[in-house]
């Protein structure tokens, strides 16, 4: 097979619409935009919360209350399938590790362990948070499961 031999998926390729090209085409006269009005002038463009003139809802509504978005923890997940395909036997795994090994993205940040995958080496995990399910696989396969 050459360049010279490729071609589009018969089908895949259309023609442009041709906009007001007389009536009988379908879109002439006013080329589908209808009459008048803000839409149908050139250079067009409405942001996506203009309702008209009148006060948009985002500023219609109260802005008070509680919110605990910036209070809240939030965590970077490792996984104990990938805790068993990183590490050796009997290895002490904390942040340190975890950033080395590249399954975390800051070492700065808490890490919660979940119980994805299974584990079959006794490894010595050190985090801030563990899920039910990971604590039973890391102490059922040998290893400890210790919080920082």
């Amino acid at each position: 097979m050459n360049l010279h031999d490729l071609s589009p998926v018969p089908g895949s390729r259309r023609k442009p619409k041709r906009l007001g090209m007389g009536l009988g085409s379908g879109k002439g006269k006013t080329a589908g935009k209808g009459h008048k009005g803000q839409k149908a002038r050139a250079g067009h463009s409405v942001s996506l919360n203009f309702e008209g003139g009148q006060m948009p809802i985002s500023r219609r509504i109260p802005k008070r209350g509680f919110s605990n978005f910036r209070h809240a923890t939030t965590y970077q997940t490792v996984n104990v399938k990938e805790l068993d395909e990183r590490f050796e036997t009997g290895a002490t795994v904390s942040v340190g590790e975890l950033y080395a090994a590249r399954l975390i993205a800051s070492a700065a940040k808490p890490v919660k362990v979940l119980g994805d995958g299974d584990l079959g080496k006794a490894i010595t995990v050190k985090a801030e948070a563990f899920s039910a399910s990971a604590r039973e696989k890391i102490v059922s396969a040998g290893g400890k499961a210790e919080v920082i």
